[in-house]
């Protein structure tokens, strides 16, 4: 899950709204895609793009916005979409119940909904594109606990960018699942956004605490390992370390052996599908499913990825 605050929020989402797609034709659907990532965001710009081609392909108008971790910013985009008689609405939920009264007078406007990259079961949303977060805290504690690099008593670190957000919450619950019956401990510490403040973070937390083991739950903390790695002059693997791997810092650092293994969330094709999906629903048919854009790679594995972010 990318979660990334962002300067010039205003401008960005005045930018966003300002320059659709495709220019509006009679007749022609138009939706309204919700992001509270940043635009210049690594994972977002590989989002944009598979959203960008979803609506040339699919012929329709979309108004993109990115909010740059601004809620306030988000939901003024979210009742601005209702009050224009959107085609359809496609939204992250980067907070518990922050979407519970729009989702519903969209709903109750006729107007399809569809939430991306972070969920909100809750809600009336008709569909839901990405991962499911609670599964890849499970995943990155069983890889750990599976290769013997925890053991009762330990207390893993947890680095994040923003404690509190939903995509925290939900991997630390996934994460708790499988650590609390084996007597593992986990420390989830508040790394910001900032990407030297990040490395300063980690360093900090690493040199005074000396972890067995480390889950990235976001992707900037994640870009960082090999940098707070070199710093401490710690080899690669020496620590394992899993998380997210949405970005070619990550990728490259799961190729040297400095992050284990990580998830991917196929950026472009989670741009991609809520468009679809909106498609969909706004020529009437029923689109009441998930689509789930998840995979673990490690070094075996990661090739495909590098290749696809060395052709941009």
């Amino acid at each position: 899950m990318r979660f990334h605050a962002t300067l010039a929020i205003a401008a960005g989402l005045a930018l966003a709204f300002a320059a659709p797609s495709a220019q509006a034709a009679e007749g022609q659907k138009t939706f309204y895609l919700l992001s509270h990532g940043g635009p210049s965001d690594a994972f977002w710009l590989d989002w944009n793009a598979g959203a960008q081609k979803a609506c040339d392909q699919l012929k329709v108008t979309c108004k993109i916005s990115f909010s740059g971790g601004d809620m306030a910013s988000q939901k003024e985009a979210f009742r601005s979409a209702i009050a224009a008689k959107a085609d359809g609405i496609a939204t992250t939920s980067a907070q518990p119940g922050l979407w519970t009264g729009e989702v519903k007078d969209a709903r109750a406007a006729g107007i399809p909904v569809v939430f991306f990259n972070t969920d909100d079961t809750s809600t009336a949303r008709q569909a839901y594109v990405g991962a499911d977060l609670k599964a890849a805290g499970v995943m990155w504690a069983q890889y750990l606990v599976d290769k013997k690099a925890v053991k009762k008593g330990d207390t893993v670190f947890l680095p994040v960018e923003v404690p509190g957000a939903s995509y925290q919450q939900l991997e630390t619950e996934g994460i708790a699942s499988v650590f609390d019956p084996l007597g593992i401990k986990y420390d989830v510490v508040d790394c910001g956004t900032d990407p030297a403040g990040i490395i300063s973070k980690m360093s900090d937390y690493m040199l005074a605490n000396n972890p067995p083991a480390i889950i990235a739950l976001g992707d900037s903390v994640a870009a960082s390992v090999k940098q707070v790695f070199d710093s401490a002059g710690l080899a690669p693997g020496k620590i394992p370390v899993v998380g997210w791997g949405n970005s070619k810092a990550t990728a490259e650092a799961v190729k040297a052996g400095y992050v284990s293994a990580a998830a991917w969330q196929y950026p472009s094709a989670q741009g991609f599908m809520p468009v679809s999906l909106l498609s969909l629903a706004a020529a009437g048919e029923p689109i009441g499913y998930d689509i789930q854009t998840f995979s673990l790679y490690d070094a075996s594995s990661v090739d495909p990825i590098l290749k696809l972010y060395d052709k941009k």
